[in-house]
């Protein structure tokens, strides 16, 4: 009876994994972004759709302060552009600096950056080869198969919370 239950239990779970896998079919609603475990959750309905491993900043522990530290930024904001032609391949952009982030930058003397995306690889990579590591200057990078799939699901305003 026991070996019943788990095999039960593992075969729902299983079933829950692989409805990860397929098609990702009708809009995400929010995005979870975990920073320590470069993971990304795609959500509808409150229910995970896709997860996804993604690159970051080059200097990506601790949260944005200033153009060109390298960090990816922390927090809750929401995707404000849908760029099909930039240097990457496909980007939604974030609404990142927000006016709490110009203030303290004001107040600072410095700049806080800006031009966050979460994009695909290089256009200048053959093939959409991906780069290892952590190598942007602080967006969220995915390969070229996984942002279109995405991008297909995004609207504006879709939010996107950036977790440490």
């Amino acid at each position: 009876m026991l070996a019943f239950l788990f095999l039960g239990w593992l075969q729902g779970h299983l079933n829950k994994a692989d409805d990860l896998k397929g098609p990702l079919d009708g809009p995400v609603d929010r995005i979870l972004i975990d920073k320590s475990d470069r993971r990304m959750t795609a959500f509808r309905g409150g229910k995970p759709v896709r997860v996804y491993d993604v690159a970051l900043g080059f200097a990506p522990e601790g949260d944005k302060k200033l153009e060109g530290d390298g960090k990816t930024p922390e927090g809750v904001y929401r995707v404000d552009m849908l760029k099909k032609n930039s240097s990457f391949h496909l980007a939604l952009r974030l609404d990142y600096p927000r006016a709490d982030h110009v203030a303290l930058a004001r107040a600072g003397g410095y700049n806080p950056g800006g031009d966050i995306y979460i994009h695909g690889q290089p256009n200048s990579r053959p093939d959409g080869e991906i780069l290892p590591g952590d190598w942007t200057a602080g967006c969220i990078a995915l390969s070229d198969a996984e942002v279109t799939e995405l991008f297909g699901a995004i609207r504006l305003g879709t939010e996107v919370e950036i977790q440490p």
